[in-house]
């Protein structure tokens, strides 16, 4: 993915909502969601009724940017899911989800989708005993996740792991908090899928 040098909360203001791209300062009183909850610029806090095409067009760009995926692989993504069997919305959301880097995000390993992209691009995760440095890679109903000999040496890791421990894990993945190992379940379904996004609006983005 390209590299984000400027502010991403601008992001996260034009959603209207928390996309949790800064990790823990997204659950502080700085997050400027939490002070200015309207759009940024300089019209932002005027009303303006969005088109019918402006809504899909937003729903497109915020799933996009929780993700942290650019236009061009986030139409392939979109693409393969139309060629599935099942709902494309539905194949789309599952295909984004069982990214490893969002899984290791969603195991609490890495405190913020960015963060997790950086553990597996840097060869900190292996899946099913083998070192994985590819963050788009797909993970299966039975892999096992866990950390390199590299990886384990990083307290960062057990620090989240540890403060990971004290919530929830989504119910299609099983975590072994002590030993820093997980095991994929099943592929969710969509209710298992918790996420303030419309993916009926995205699938009618792409279908005009």
């Amino acid at each position: 993915m390209a590299r984000v040098t400027g502010s991403v909360c601008r992001y996260c203001r034009r959603a209207m909502m928390k996309l949790y791209l800064k990790g823990e300062k997204c659950f502080t009183d700085k997050c400027p969601v939490s002070r200015r909850m309207y759009p940024p610029g300089e019209h932002g806090r005027r009303y303006v009724k969005e088109s019918e095409y402006s809504l899909r067009l937003h729903e497109k760009q915020k799933a996009r940017r929780m993700y942290g995926i650019l236009e061009g692989q986030f139409r392939n993504y979109y693409e393969l899911a139309a060629r599935q069997k099942g709902v494309t919305g539905e194949n789309l959301l599952r295909l984004l989800e069982t990214r490893l880097d969002n899984v290791v995000y969603r195991l609490g390993l890495g405190r913020s989708r960015s963060e997790a992209r950086q553990l597996v691009g840097h060869g900190q995760m292996a899946v099913n005993g083998k070192r994985v440095d590819i963050p788009s890679f797909r993970v299966k109903q039975g892999d096992v996740i866990s950390l390199t000999s590299r990886g384990g040496k990083l307290e960062r890791i057990k620090e989240s792991a540890a403060l990971a421990s004290q919530g929830e894990v989504p119910a299609w993945l099983e975590m072994d908090f002590e030993k820093i190992k997980a095991k994929v379940k099943e592929i969710p379904a969509r209710e298992d899928i918790v996420i303030d996004l419309s993916e009926q609006l995205i699938v009618e983005f792409y279908s005009k």
